[in-house]
């Protein structure tokens, strides 16, 4: 199974690269996949790649969803 994050882009650092944050960690990523990508968009990121741009309420309705998926798992441990 794979698991693709939405993450903000912060900083373009060449044509087809850029620097995302990914709940607080930084991390460079290839945008070649992608166009018109600026500062501030939200991007889906797998294996080093943004694979395809998100709008910021999408983007914001994934991140809560991961948040509560984090929570729950906190609080019922492997109980499944």
């Amino acid at each position: 199974m794979c698991l693709a994050i939405p993450a903000r882009i912060e900083q373009l650092i060449a044509e087809d690269s850029a620097i995302i944050n990914l709940g607080g960690m930084r991390k460079e990523v290839s945008l070649a996949l992608v166009e018109n990508i600026a500062v501030g968009d939200y991007v889906i990121v797998h294996a080093g790649y943004a694979l395809q741009k998100l709008d910021q309420e999408e983007a914001a309705h994934t991140l809560a969803m991961f948040a509560e998926m984090s929570t729950m798992n906190e609080l019922h441990g492997d109980e499944a």
